[in-house]
């Protein structure tokens, strides 16, 4: 009896993907991951949360985006779209890695792990558009889109790294210090949640509920999270010298201080300019941004060499790897 072999084992029997398509293709995850982010938050900022106001059907008798829904159905139904074209990204990734010789089993698993996300948070968002934009389903959609991010930096980080149990480049206590630096940037985009829950831009022109409280108050609750998370990463910049940490490590303790200055003075300006939404979107890229400088300098704390010499990775160090992440996120 002949074995049938699923799609993917097909595929993977006929194609081999090179290391740098593999990174190419996690890449396109982590960029899509970006975008989606970015893009709800222009469906919200327009007021097109309930454009199509209804899911999965745009509206009760059509499937896609009518006329009649203008403008505001447009943005919701495309935003929904891009939902197909993040799930290719995804599709890519899984793809590529169950194709490479020999297979990564431990890749392949954490590849699908983004699709199960994507599926279970497009769910989330039609629960959010049945119920109203319920700002507690909304804040859930925002956090889901961002787990997404962190799990596709992670497979992206894979791609180029070994298969071998990951060792220590620092010291224990450093290590500890990036995990408080994780959890501080999780509660600070949680809080994040309850400034835009409560806040002016509820997604809709309707009476949209909001959170029971002030956002002002939720404001400052959140920029005293914000400066708690700088004061952790201060110190881990810190620390990184005085431990002699590899190049690329302090590179991302960098990196992740440029992006938290940068997210602060647009969070201060726009409090203060009453929150206009261009500078909110700014805001929303920016907070990917350093989710993703923080997951990166998590994961360079440790490495997992290579198995073999047969296999290169792209530069995990150094302006190449730097200039790729800077042009395409």
């Amino acid at each position: 009896m002949v074995a049938v072999l699923n799609p993917l084992a097909l595929i993977a029997k006929r194609w081999t993907p090179t290391p740098r398509t593999l990174q190419r293709a996690a890449m396109s995850a982590v960029v899509m991951s970006v975008f989606i982010i970015v893009t709800g938050g222009a469906v919200r900022l327009t007021g097109s949360g309930l454009g199509c106001d209804t899911w999965p059907k745009c509206t009760s008798g059509s499937l896609i985006v009518t006329p009649e829904q203008g403008f505001h159905g447009y943005i919701e139904f495309g935003n929904r779209m891009l939902t197909y074209v993040l799930s290719a990204a995804v599709g890519w990734a899984i793809i590529a890695a169950r194709a490479t010789k020999p297979w990564r089993r431990g890749l392949t698993r954490i590849a699908w792990a983004m699709f199960w996300l994507v599926m279970s948070n497009a769910v989330i968002g039609g629960i959010s558009v049945r119920t109203g934009l319920n700002p507690w389903t909304v804040a859930g959609h925002f956090l889901a889109a961002n787990v997404l991010l962190a799990v596709a930096v992670v497979v992206w980080q894979r791609t180029r790294e070994g298969d071998t149990p990951p060792r220590p480049r620092v010291p224990g206590p450093v290590r500890k210090l990036s995990w408080a630096i994780v959890a501080a940037t999780v509660v600070l985009l949680v809080l994040g949640t309850s400034v835009t829950g409560s806040g002016k831009h509820a997604g809709d022109s309707s009476d949209v509920p909001r959170m029971p409280w002030d956002w002002t108050d939720a404001a400052h609750v959140h920029a005293i999270a914000a400066w708690a998370l700088c004061a952790l990463a201060i110190a881990m910049w810190l620390v990184l010298r005085m431990v002699d940490a590899p190049d690329d490590t302090r590179a991302r303790s960098r990196d992740l201080l440029i992006v938290l200055v940068a997210q602060g003075a647009v969070g201060y300006v726009q409090f203060f300019t009453q929150v206009p939404e261009i500078l909110v979107a700014v805001h929303m890229l920016l907070s990917s941004l350093m989710w993703i400088a923080v997951v990166r300098l998590a994961l360079s704390l440790r490495e997992r060499p290579l198995e073999s010499s047969d296999e290169v990775p792209a530069p995990q160090s150094g302006a190449s790897a730097d200039t790729a992440v800077a042009s395409v996120v």
